[in-house]
């Protein structure tokens, strides 16, 4: 078909587009500065470049996508002077090949979504003071909070989302750290061209953790979303998780992960509802090999609304074909199986996993389809890896059939 042809013609031009952009200087270690002179002129330089073919094969569109596109990150983080130190990072992305693709702005509207858009910007820009144990960010940053199920920089994406905030982190306590943060502003993955790249807000995300049980770590959150912009986005959100892993032979482990919350609206959000989360995991891991079966569930209330993670890192979860980016109205369950394998000896830094979806609705019991995800991935060395991955979704009432491939070349220095 034209996209199996697309790929392995854009393959060669991945591989010579990320090896054309990589660096070749020293970079300056992390030092602790006598002068503020020095804490400016003695900090650490650092790029990542990736290179990246993406395919995509809609069934309700005739043209396939082939989206060829790099991201560049290039940033300066200065040395430490009295506890206080900054950093600034600029991201670009382009599209380096015919632009067979919507990319949400180009109005390609014939072709399957790749959201990556074409920008330039200052993607982090943030001081910060040390001090006993707590460290206090202002300015855009990178934010990940636990599994990225509810705050993470969508990092699979050419664009990060990051946020314009004041975070506070305190590891005071042993085994115990607390975070804390105010957003006024949620710099989107479609970039500063677009209507929907960024949301005003008054966002308050706590988060502690706590890893001084043997068995696993615990973590409490409450996520208060109050969305200038997109009044549906607004909710209260309080949960929380257990995950870990227990030895039960040797080089075999147990693990297991349990989460619960509960969303209701808030702030200008217009609607009245309560809608529950709930993930279970459970597994064995061995060898280098862990096989694991789980069940996500992010609820409806009587189909007039339903959980939503407006922050999340959304495509790592439920499918890698991106079918339910948004929870449908009937709610989302999703049991899914994975196998990983992670090689050792001459083949250290090779990772493969395959993760089985069936989806269905929490409200309505309606299938809504099936979804076959694959990975390989390499590590070369600490500078350089590759992957290739894919996506098989087989709609039955939600969306389409839809396959996506990726190829991709990443360096950082």
């Amino acid at each position: 078909m034209a996209l199996t042809r697309k790929i392995f013609r854009n393959l060669l031009l991945t591989s010579t587009v990320a090896l054309l952009t990589t660096p070749t200087y020293a970079l300056a270690a992390d030092t602790e500065s006598e002068t503020l002179a020095d804490a400016v002129t003695g900090g650490k330089m650092y790029l990542k470049v990736r290179a990246r073919f993406e395919g995509v094969d809609q069934a309700n569109l005739v043209e396939d996508a082939s989206a060829f596109t790099i991201n560049t990150k290039f940033g300066y983080k200065t040395g430490s002077y009295n506890g206080f130190s900054g950093v600034l990072e600029f991201e670009d992305s382009r599209n380096l090949a015919n632009e067979d693709y919507n990319n949400t702005l180009n109005g390609n509207t014939a072709f399957p979504v790749v959201a990556d858009p074409s920008h330039t910007e200052v993607n982090q820009a943030y001081l910060s003071y040390n001090f006993e144990g707590t460290k206090v960010s202002a300015g855009r940053q990178s934010v990940n909070l636990g599994n990225l199920r509810f705050v993470g920089t969508v990092g699979w994406r050419q664009n990060d989302q990051n946020l314009d905030a004041v975070t506070v982190v305190n590891k005071s306590m042993k085994d115990t750290k607390f975070y804390y943060a105010y957003v006024w502003n949620v710099n989107r993955i479609f970039g500063n061209d677009s209507p929907a790249g960024d949301h005003s807000s008054n966002h308050h995300l706590f988060n502690a953790e706590y890893s001084g049980l043997k068995a696993g770590k615990i973590t409490a959150y409450a996520y208060l979303l109050d969305n200038n912009d997109l009044a549906g986005f607004s909710s209260n959100t309080f949960g929380i998780r257990f995950a870990g892993k227990t030895k039960v032979a040797d080089k075999t482990n147990f693990v297991y992960e349990l989460e619960y919350a509960n969303q209701t609206d808030a702030a200008n959000n217009p609607g009245d509802f309560s809608v529950n989360y709930f993930l279970g995991t459970a597994g064995v891991s061995f060898s280098g090999a862990t096989l694991k079966a789980s069940y996500e569930s992010l609820g409806s209330d009587n189909g007039v609304a339903s959980f939503k993670t407006p922050l999340a890192t959304l495509h790592k979860f439920n499918g890698w074909a991106d079918k339910f980016l948004a929870t449908p109205a009937g709610g989302l369950e999703d049991f899914y199986i994975t196998g990983a394998y992670k090689f050792s000896g001459g083949a250290k830094g090779l990772k493969a996993a395959v993760i089985y979806h069936k989806f269905t609705s929490q409200f309505g019991d309606t299938d809504y389809g099936t979804e076959l995800d694959a990975v390989v991935s390499y590590a070369i060395n600490k500078n350089y890896s590759v992957a290739v991955k894919y996506a098989d979704y087989d709609a039955d009432t939600h969306s389409v059939d839809t396959q996506k491939f990726w190829f991709t070349l990443a360096a950082k220095f």
